[in-house]
């Protein structure tokens, strides 16, 4: 068998069922190699070793009596260090929470323990899952940004530190950072995830997501986190969903793709790329057809930006005034455009925003998933966490997305791209994805 450290969460619960590999073993082969490469990654703020063994012990234990229910069980996963975890720090990457350890766990990470998820730490975040670059390097070149928010989640997820691991978006800060490190990100439908003991950005923006290395797992964890949870005021009040992934189920998908913005505004190798992927899948059978958004795109971000920017201001309306100076530049600039924008700008924001969530629906609504880049170039270099252009519109409208890998570069970067949908068709969303999958065939494992 292979290191336990590559198995993706389906290959290692297969490994459990058949009693080729313990919770205990498949803990330790992780944590040998986050010591191993962890020093060049920076990819832990925390690693729980102790409890993570302990569960592991448990989990063992659990599996001589009977068969897990969930394929979760005994499975190590990481946590962006924005979610409260009960016992363990959680710094929002500020030094302003230095130091606070919760008393409870956020429903999310509280979901996955009791679905047999190990935890085995906390991963770093850019200062309160904003724009300061991290110091988490990105493992196909650390002169390149691993892309942000969750820098240390998406990192660990394609260094196999950890098969899965959570993240929050608000802008882009979990697609983003799956297409630049080659994994698979999930942006789901807005409240469908709880959000409960996770440090807000931005209330009606904010959005818990998560990184896998397939299709295949992202559905795993999906069925896992996708629950009503009355402490979050916009979770949705629906039974669990179930979900297919099965590719046979989308048959021929009907794929469009919005050339307008997405494309226009990127690098030449990356419409090149994109436009080669529908060129491809369209040869497989896939409907592909162009949709247009009758809306100033460019307008619209710059609604998304006035939103986030005055609903962080009100975030941080207790902790700004008097520490302003232990925040980082380009956090303390976000907080203060948000300060001084006025009630009129942040609701003419909002109209901007309803406005682009009807057009959106429009085209999404004509086709089973709509394609764009994953991310507008391959990740830049150290002074930035990269550009949110191709993912902010989907965190604006609160529509599911997912980013796929789908090769590499000329210089050997990860390209992703990028498939959306209307709300609540995660199972449709998953299904054309893992149609696409295969395809691509970009299993990307970094030179480490």
């Amino acid at each position: 068998m292979t290191e336990p450290y590559h198995l993706t969460i389906a290959e290692a619960a297969v490994e459990m069922r058949r009693g080729r590999l313990s919770p205990r073993e498949l803990t330790e082969s992780l944590l040998a190699r986050s010591r191993e490469i962890d020093p060049r990654l920076d990819v832990w703020v925390t690693l729980d070793e102790d409890a993570a063994l302990e569960a592991a012990d448990r989990s063992t234990e659990a599996l001589t009596q009977d068969v897990p229910a969930s394929p979760l069980h005994g499975i190590p996963f990481g946590v962006k260090d924005i979610f409260y975890t009960k016992g363990v720090e959680t710094t929002a990457g500020s030094k302003v929470y230095a130091g606070f350890v919760p008393d409870y766990d956020a429903t999310s990470v509280a979901l996955l323990r009791r679905a047999g998820g190990i935890m085995l730490g906390k991963t770093v975040t850019t200062e309160f899952a904003m724009f300061e670059p991290p110091p988490t390097k990105n493992p196909w070149n650390p002169d390149r940004t691993p892309g942000g928010s969750s820098s240390g989640s998406a990192v660990g997820t394609a260094a196999r530190m950890f098969p899965m691991a959570l993240g929050s978006q608000t802008a882009g800060s979990v697609l983003r950072p799956a297409a630049y490190n080659g994994v698979v990100g999930v942006k789901p439908t807005f409240g469908l995830i709880s959000r409960y003991g996770v440090m807000p950005v931005a209330w009606s923006l904010d959005t818990v997501g998560y990184f896998t290395r397939t299709v295949e797992d992202a559905d795993i964890v999906l069925r896992a986190l996708a629950r009503y949870d009355s402490n979050d005021d916009v979770s949705i009040a629906s039974p669990a969903p179930i979900y297919s992934t099965d590719p046979k189920r989308a048959g021929r998908p009907r794929i469009g793709y919005i050339r307008q913005y997405f494309q226009d505004d990127a690098s030449s190798e990356v419409r090149h790329h994109t436009n080669s992927m529908l060129q491809i899948f369209s040869a497989e059978g896939a409907a592909v057809e162009e949709a247009r958004v009758p809306i100033d795109m460019h307008a619209a971000r710059e609604a998304h930006t006035i939103v986030q920017s005055a609903e962080a201001a009100h975030t941080h309306d207790c902790d700004f005034p008097n520490r302003s100076s232990d925040y980082m530049p380009s956090t303390r600039s976000v907080l203060m455009r948000g300060i001084n924008t006025s009630a009129a700008e942040y609701i003419g924001a909002q109209e901007i925003r309803r406005e682009l969530r009807r057009e959106l629906l429009k085209v999404v609504n004509r086709f089973d998933a709509v394609l764009t880049p994953s991310a507008s170039s391959t990740a830049p270099d150290t002074t930035t966490t990269g550009d949110p252009a191709c993912q902010w519109p989907w965190t604006t409208v609160g529509f599911p997305a997912i980013s796929i890998p789908s090769g590499l570069s000329v210089d050997g970067m990860p390209l992703g791209v990028q498939l959306a949908a209307a709300p609540l068709q995660e199972e449709t969303l998953f299904s054309v994805a893992r149609w696409c999958e295969p395809i691509l065939d970009a299993r990307l494992s970094p030179p480490l």
